[in-house]
This record gives C-alpha cells, sequence and structure tokens, in this order.
C-alpha cells in the first residue's frame, strides 16, 4: 500500500486555533463540505491522514525540550533569530512568544480534527473501522499530553467541534482531568492495535503503550507505568541492539534504520516535497534536522544548515569519555574538523545567537540525507519520539520507585552494556538517581531533558533562572487569552 503518511494531505477542518488554509482536494470539487464529508471509507482515512499532520510539528519539542534545559542553547543566526527560542532558553519567556503559541495551536488543530472523526464515527460501518478510531484515540491523546506538559490546565473538548461562541467562553479544565482522557485514550488505542503495522508510519500497540506508561510516569503513578512499559519489552517485537562505536549508535537516527527494532513510535518525514518559510506547519521534511546543520559548512560528511539547539559545553562533559553515546549525540566539531585529511579545506560559520562548538549529532543534516530545496526545510530524517532504551529506562524507574530495586538495576545496566559502560551496583535513592542521569546520556539532544528535570523536582538546581513554582509551566499565550474573552487565566508566575 502506498506510504500516506510521507505524504502531505491537509485538511481544513473548521480548526478553533490556528492550522494551514490548504484543502484536501477533491474531484469533482465544491461537492463535499464539512457536513456531508463522511460518506466513504476513503473519507474517514483520509481525515484521519489530517489528524496524524499535525505530528510533524514536532520540532517544537525537539527544540524546546533540550534549549530550556541544560543540554543546549538556542544558537541561530542572532538572538532575534527566532527570539521566542532565546527568551525560553534564558527563562525570561512570557505570554508573547510566537513558539509557545504555535506548540497551542498546532496540538488543538490535532485534537480538532481528531474530533471532527470521532464526531461523525456512526455515519457508516466498514471493515477497519475500529483499529482507523484507534489511531484517532492516540492522537488525541498524543496532543493533549503535549498541551498538558506545556501549560497545565488545558481546555479539554472531546468528540466535537465548537463553535466561536463556546471557544470565546470555555474554561481551562484541570490537569487531572485532561490527564484521565489521555489514559483513558491511550488505553482505548492499546486495546485495538496490533504490534506491528502493514502499512509503515501507523501508530501500534507499542507506541500506545510507551506513551500511556509515559503519562502514568509523568504523574507518579509507578505501579501502572511499570505494568504497561513491561509489557512492550516483555511482549512486544522490539529489541536492544548491541553498540561497539559511536557511528554504530548514531545510525539508529539515520533515514537507514527507520523502524528498526529499538524503535517503538516514529513521527514520518519526507524529503520529497519542498515548502517556505513561511508556513512550517506546512512543511513534509523534518525542519529540526536542517536548522541543526553547521552555519555556512563546507566539508565532508554533514551539510550547512542554521545552527540551532546546540548542545551544551555541560552536557558534553558530563559525559563519560568512554561512553560511545556522547559523541553519537554531539559534534565536537573542531575536533571533527582536525581529524579530516583535509582539514585546512574545511570551513564554517559561527552564529551570532551563541556558540558552544557543539552540535545535535542525532539529528543534524548530513550529506546523504538531503531533501529537495531548500534542503533546511525538507529533512527525510524521521523523529523517535519513543526507543525502546527509553522505554526501559522509564520502566527501570518506575520499578526503582516502587520499590523494586533489583528489576530496576536489571534493565539499568541492560541499557549500559548494550553500549559498552560497566554495570553499577547502586540502591534506593541512588539507583533512582543513577536513572536519571542515565536518561540524559541516553536521551541528549532528543527533546526529553527539560521534562525529566521538572517532573523528578531538580530543575531549579540545574537550569540557570529557573523559579520554582513558576517555570515548571510555560505561560498560556496572550493572544489565546485575549481571543477567550479573557476567560483564561494566565499560569501562576507569569
Amino acid at each position: 500500500m502506498k506510504n500516506i503518511f510521507k505524504i502531505k494531505i491537509i485538511l481544513g477542518l473548521f480548526l478553533i486555533i490556528g492550522g494551514c488554509d490548504n484543502r484536501l482536494d477533491i474531484d469533482p470539487q465544491f461537492t463535499q463540505d464539512a457536513e456531508t464529508f463522511f460518506n466513504t471509507e476513503q473519507d474517514y482515512q483520509r481525515a484521519l491522514v489530517g489528524a496524524y499532520d499535525l505530528l510533524q510539528t514536532s520540532y517544537l519539542t525537539q527544540w524546546i525540550g533540550e534549549i530550556a534545559s541544560d543540554n543546549a542553547i538556542a544558537g541561530g543566526e542572532s538572538v532575534n533569530d527566532t527570539r521566542g527560542l532565546h527568551e525560553i532558553e534564558n527563562m525570561t519567556h512570557g505570554g508573547v512568544n510566537n513558539e509557545l503559541r504555535s506548540v497551542l495551536r498546532y496540538n488543538y488543530a490535532g485534537i480538532t480534527r481528531v474530533n471532527y472523526i470521532f464526531e461523525n464515527q456512526d455515519n457508516i460501518d466498514f471493515e477497519g473501522k475500529e483499529t482507523l478510531l484507534a489511531e484517532a484515540y492516540f492522537l488525541r491523546a498524543y496532543y493533549y499530553f503535549e498541551l498538558v506538559k506545556y501549560f497545565g490546565d488545558v481546555p479539554l473538548i472531546v468528540d466535537r467541534r465548537i463553535g466561536i461562541e463556546e471557544a470565546t467562553s470555555i474554561d481551562r479544565t484541570p490537569a487531572s482531568e485532561v490527564y484521565a482522557q489521555i489514559e483513558s485514550d491511550f488505553q482505548a488505542a492499546a486495546e485495538v492495535l496490533g504490534w506491528m503495522r502493514s502499512e509503515k508510519g501507523r501508530i501500534t500497540k507499542g507506541a500506545a503503550l510507551a506513551m500511556l506508561g509515559k503519562a502514568y510516569l509523568y504523574q507518579e503513578k509507578y505501579d501502572l507505568a511499570a505494568t504497561a512499559l513491561d509489557r512492550i519489552i516483555n511482549e512486544g517485537p522490539y529489541a536492544l541492539q548491541t553498540f561497539t562505536t559511536s557511528e554504530d549508535f548514531a545510525a539508529l537516527f539515520s533515514v537507514a534504520e527507520e523502524g528498526n527494532s529499538e524503535s517503538v513510535f516514529e513521527i514520518q518525514y519526507s524529503g520529497l516535497e519542498g515548502g517556505s518559510y513561511d508556513c512550517f506547519v506546512c512543511l513534509e521534511g523534518n525542519v529540526a534536522v536542517g536548522f541543526h546543520g553547521i552555519r555556512q559548512y563546507n566539508g565532508p560528511i554533514y551539510n550547512d544548515g542554521n545552527s540551532y539547539n546546540l548542545p551544551s559545553q555541560d552536557l558534553y562533559n558530563a559525559f563519560d569519555p568512554n561512553d560511545i553515546r556522547r559523541d553519537a549525540a554531539i559534534l565536537n566539531l573542531d575536533e571533527f574538523i582536525s581529524q579530516q585529511p583535509n582539514a585546512e579545506d574545511i570551513t564554517y560559520a559561527i552564529g551570532g545567537g551563541g556558540h558552544t562548538g557543539y552540535y545535535n549529532n542525532k539529528y543534524i543534516k548530513r550529506d546523504t540525507e538531503l531533501g529537495l530545496p531548500d534542503n533546511d526545510l525538507t529533512s527525510p530524517v524521521n523523529y523517535r519520539v519513543v526507543r525502546l532504551a527509553d522505554v526501559y529506562l522509564m520502566s527501570a524507574e518506575a520499578h526503582a520507585q516502587n520499590g523494586n530495586a533489583g528489576q530496576a538495576l536489571t534493565y539499568l545496566n541492560q541499557i549500559r552494556t548494550r553500549v559498552g559502560m560497566p554495570t553499577l551496583s547502586v540502591s534506593g535513592s541512588s539507583l533512582i538517581e543513577a536513572i536519571w542521569q542515565e536518561r540524559r546520556f541516553e536521551l541528549a539532544g532528543e527533546g526529553y531533558r527539560f521534562w525529566d528535570l521538572v517532573r523528578t523536582g531538580r530543575a531549579a538546581d540545574e537550569i540557570a533562572g529557573f523559579e520554582t513554582g513558576k517555570n515548571e509551566l510555560f505561560p498560556i499565550p496572550q493572544v489565546e487569552i485575549d481571543l477567550s474573552g479573557g476567560n483564561w487565566n494566565q499560569n501562576p508566575g507569569y
């Protein structure tokens, strides 16, 4: 079957908050509208692809999850180049921030597209409808999980679109209720979906269980988290690999290794469609990869880019030099150049937005993985949202918090030994801290660090400028408060 998840099909589904103006091409034109759309199985599949489409805005979480933490700086051409990221880096962000507004708008656009499907779920029956709805449940839960991580209490809307009148009066829903819906939706998806799908890019049982386990972990529901995550380890078709070099480990993130045995959930990208800087939500390529590229680079292996999301010296120094994951995650550019036979011919530029000498080597533009021009916008590299190593470490943390130190240590050491690091023998709080530290090493550059620090209460100790009681959440964009008629209160401290 044609891989629809590598091709753009955007539905203009009367989005409440943002989205593109593109419309699904219908032949003949003007014979269908929103109220008469769901008449065939193909209509439902098209609507589902439209709901999947908002996953491709993941570049924001890849950036913010690192830049807001001690792992990276914003970088770029200048401090005014994507100014919102520099404000987030410095913990000076407020209610006027384009990147945070995009997070809210994009995820609600995804939710609206999912709810449009549920609003019309009883129109017709067809084979495979239960699976389609299970995918929709997953997507709604995923988008709400992103929102509750960033903003806490957010309006909870299920199974329907809302009109403009209601949009100006609806309240923010307590985060606990939003999480309850997230759990319910991920559970519904996991009950129906299979471990394997015939079409690349489709949500699987493993993805649903992994995100369910993560949602439990974020709420400190450790027993439930361990149960969900252990199912992936014990029942799923995944397997840890063994790595002996940094190059082997870095290959996990390459186009050639999409869907490898350690990949549980990937967001699909394609380099076969162009785009422009005017509408990042309209793109099919992974913007993060091109923007992580080396500014004005002229040399082997890599390709030029915009020098965003630059790993920090603190992150580089935190690694054991013998850990092959350091050089897989972090490109030490000057060291790399010095090792090349034509080092004197290799050149690059330093952006005015900050320079550390390091680049995100997991998601960086390479000569062998270029999309169409402008290839800063068309990287085909998939975003690995959940890897099996992440599942092991989440489950290890859940077991350790539950007092099951033996299982936690086993999982932790399996992650370490597969990359040649020595086993540990720790217990109690030292075990939990070792798991948290291992997450930093294993997942460096992947967009998780900020939320790991926040949910474990370590953010104020590790992030310069972080204010306890304020920066655990990001501010609600002021323009959305205004659009709600002032019905939404701003998060504390902003």
